[in-house]
């Protein structure tokens, strides 16, 4: 099956994304490594990797792994980040020192600082006390 290359890539049908992934050319390749850094976990990218599984020993397929997983790294950091600067905000808009924000919402304050720096990524629900400590 054909599909135009003018078409948004996440509408191709299988084959012909697995036709492009097997024989096109690295300009060719480029909108579909657009989509996966856009949505590393959408459809196009859970349809790349279903290529992969039976494209073993295609250096395509080892590249086009490397990039759904640098990808999805990419917006897990930013995920990270995002979280540790809502920690950092919650304890800004508080009033309270780090300690007694840390003591106010369960935990300690080395803990609440490895949130606040992003190292250590809160529990759903440490967040929820975080966030509901400074409404």
């Amino acid at each position: 099956m054909v599909a135009p290359p003018s078409d948004p890539v996440d509408t191709w049908p299988f084959e012909a994304l697995a036709k492009t992934l097997e024989s096109g050319l690295v300009t060719d390749w480029q909108p579909i490594f657009a989509a996966i850094r856009s949505h590393p976990w959408g459809t196009l990218s859970r349809r790349v990797q279903r290529w992969i599984r039976v494209s073993e020993g295609d250096p395509a397929a080892r590249l086009f792994a490397i990039a759904i997983e640098r990808a999805r790294q990419r917006v897990e950091d930013d995920e990270r980040a995002e979280v540790a600067r809502q920690v950092r905000d919650a304890i800004a808009a508080s009033g309270l020192n780090g300690s007694d924000f840390a003591a106010s919402v369960g935990t300690s304050a080395s803990r609440l600082s490895t949130f606040a720096n992003g190292q250590v990524v809160p529990s759903a629900t440490m967040l929820l006390r975080i966030q509901r400590e400074v409404r």
